[in-house]
């Protein structure tokens, strides 16, 4: 048994250094595909299960397992293409000769649309922010970037001084896969950058190599992912708004306006950094989704059965 352990040990080893070297992959992508390799390699090396020997018997097993958890669809899915990644590796590398990942049938993806936030929504959620506060100007900035920009939030927490265009009215952004894109900034938005960062960023002393970083926390520390999703939270509560939000709602809630006011899909998905439009599409139901609300409210026909 120890020695099984050993070997799924060294296969960690491997496969890290596979998706930082071979892959570039990113810090959090690393931690995401590490974090579901563990998962995989406790189940099998409990069962005293080595790599090589995986099969689709034994991950049906463990997904059986996943499943009786109450884990969601998407997320077996997400499950499902770690576990086919090292896998990959382990074919390429010419450990296996087959993938056992795919003589699996993936779970279907569920029809869910995400929730937004209309546009008088997003006002109630800045008008909870006290402005005569540093802390309520930044967050009242962050929430105005989210929705006016598309931004993700690991990409506002990256952004840095210098990756703000004034006289241009862009933004440059470092998005997935460190590819690069520029993101036009509306007037408010850039007027709400500049009071930020010179009447309240401009009192901290930034910790060093935190310097460039343009939202700071009190402690002079660019803010986290959580930081953010936890303030976007109390505000959403606060404002009195029932809906399940997080700071990726703001960027659905821009794409969302932008589609139902007739915006390009292509233009759309080069502002959001979409690899293929057909993940951009999805902002297509959302406006066939309000025109069928709409003839439903004023339509006669309708409210017959």
């Amino acid at each position: 048994m120890a020695d099984v352990a050993q070997v799924w040990r060294r296969c960690r080893r491997d496969y890290e250094m596979h998706l930082r070297l071979e892959r570039g992959a990113s810090v959090n992508t690393v931690q995401a595909y590490l974090h579901d390799f563990d998962q995989l390699a406790r189940y099998m090396e409990a069962r005293g299960v080595e790599p090589c020997d995986v099969g689709r018997e034994e991950l049906e097993d463990l997904l059986r397992e996943v499943v009786g958890m109450g884990i969601s669809p998407t997320t077996q899915r997400r499950l499902l293409s770690g576990w086919g990644s090292f896998f990959k590796m382990l074919v390429v590398e010419d450990v296996l000769a087959d993938n056992p990942v795919e003589a699996i049938d993936m779970p279907k993806k569920p029809a869910r649309l995400p929730d937004v936030l209309s546009d008088e929504e997003i006002t109630a959620v800045q008008a909870t922010f006290d402005l005569s506060t540093e802390e309520g100007m930044r967050n009242n900035t962050i929430v105005e970037v989210l929705y006016g920009c598309g931004l993700r939030v690991s990409e506002l927490v990256s952004l840095r001084l210098g990756d703000i265009y004034v006289e241009e009215g862009f933004v440059r952004v470092v998005g997935k896969g460190d590819k690069e894109r520029w993101v036009p900034v509306n007037a408010r938005a850039l007027k709400l950058l500049d009071m930020y960062i010179h009447n309240v960023r401009s009192q901290r002393t930034p910790k060093e190599g935190e310097e460039n970083y343009v939202f700071l926390s009190r402690r002079g520390a660019h803010l986290s992912r959580q930081m953010v999703f936890i303030m976007l939270k109390e505000a959403v509560a606060a404002a009195g708004i029932k809906k399940n939000v997080s700071p990726h709602s703001l960027r659905h809630s821009f794409a969302t306006e932008l589609v139902n006011n007739g915006a390009d899909l292509r233009a759309v998905q080069e502002m959001l950094g979409h690899e293929s439009v057909v993940t951009t599409e999805i902002y297509t139901h959302l406006s066939r989704e309000k025109l069928r609300e709409t003839i439903a409210s004023f339509h006669p026909h309708y409210a017959r059965r």
